[in-house]
């Protein structure tokens, strides 16, 4: 005997629905999520576990949502799976190395010569922005990477406008300053 509750001809049950409005919301921003995952945990397979953690708690508290900007609710979920991450992580203690290899690509058209000093320019932007506190590093790459408006980096972190404008001008000085100091030689 089948008990199972079915919907009459035509109509898609709640949950259906819901998982249906779920992805139309939060899929297209698989990226930028993956990507933010990615600068915070500091490697591909970390970033895959938050950014797989985060879908699910997006999912689990979807009913939550109470409209407005879907991308900075779901990089809000991200960021908090990423700083759970780490702390978790700084309890087992020790460090994963940045894997430079996975996020760069070759291009065929240019020399080697240019290949290298690119690489190179990348690697030392990389370190540096990799050396940024957390905070700094979260809206620098919300802003620069992502290219979310102040409005929806506030709202991902849940700070103010101001406490964002102020966190970026600072990331972007430390970052700046760093480059400067790697190309001259003066710091390791």
């Amino acid at each position: 005997m089948d008990l199972t509750i079915r919907p009459k001809r035509g109509e898609r049950s709640r949950s259906t629905a819901r998982r249906e409005l779920f992805e139309e919301l939060m899929l297209p921003h698989l990226d930028a999520a993956h990507n933010l995952a990615r600068w915070l945990t500091g490697n591909e397979a970390n970033a895959q576990d938050a950014v797989q953690e985060a879908y699910l708690r997006a999912f689990r508290f979807f009913d939550g949502y109470q409209g407005g900007d879907e991308r900075a609710w779901l990089l809000a979920i991200v960021r908090n799976a990423c700083r759970n991450w780490a702390n978790e992580r700084q309890r087992a203690a020790g460090s994963v190395p940045f894997d430079e290899a996975t996020h760069t690509s070759e291009d065929s058209s240019a020399t080697q010569e240019e290949l290298i000093m690119r690489r190179e320019k990348t690697g030392v932007l990389r370190r540096c922005i990799e050396m940024l506190p957390a905070d700094f590093r979260e809206v620098l790459i919300m802003r620069e990477l992502e290219e979310m408006s102040y409005r929806e980096i506030a709202a991902a972190t849940g700070q103010a406008i101001g406490t964002v404008m102020s966190r970026l001008s600072r990331a972007r000085k430390r970052l700046g300053d760093c480059a400067a100091r790697r190309r001259t030689g003066t710091a390791g």
